[in-house]
């Protein structure tokens, strides 16, 4: 899908994108793990109010929208693909399998204090996927941010 037509398209995008993040949110919950209290720990040094709240759960590869406009959009943005590590959605954080490390998973957890900061899924993922249309994924505040928080040990 072409960046521009993305930028078109992306308020009726929204609401489908919004229902299939909070959709996989709870199946992280149900299937995941809560996190241990190390990683409890950390999460709270980048922000985390509630950080018992998260699940993780560790995938082969990540669900994509069955919607092909929402799949086409979400795979042009580099939000999910073959090089996707980490996605968070609300309080559920998919890593891929083999690739679960303190560094990811506190960057991962610097985006769940940006959903409590914007109050919900459907409130983050407007900002954040306004921000990737008119950034780019890398350059996004939301991805700056959550860079600078990434424990490295």
């Amino acid at each position: 899908m072409d960046i521009n037509l993305l930028k078109v398209e992306l308020p009726n995008l929204l609401p489908k994108a919004i229902k299939w993040a909070e959709d996989i949110e709870a199946q992280i919950i149900k299937h995941g793990i809560a996190l241990n209290n190390a990683q409890q720990a950390d999460a709270k040094a980048v922000g985390v109010i509630q950080p018992e709240k998260i699940h993780l759960l560790e995938l082969e590869s990540f669900p994509l929208p069955e919607d092909p406009v929402l799949q086409d959009a979400a795979t042009t943005l580099g939000l999910l693909g073959k090089n996707t590590a980490g996605l968070t959605l609300g309080y559920g954080i998919l890593i891929k399998k083999g690739l679960l490390s303190r560094r990811l998973l506190s960057h991962e957890c610097r985006h769940v204090y940006q959903y409590e900061q914007e109050g919900s899924v459907a409130a983050f993922l407007k900002g954040y996927l306004v921000s990737i249309v008119e950034h780019g994924y890398f350059e996004s505040p939301y991805e700056i941010d959550a860079r600078k928080y990434e424990i490295l040990l």
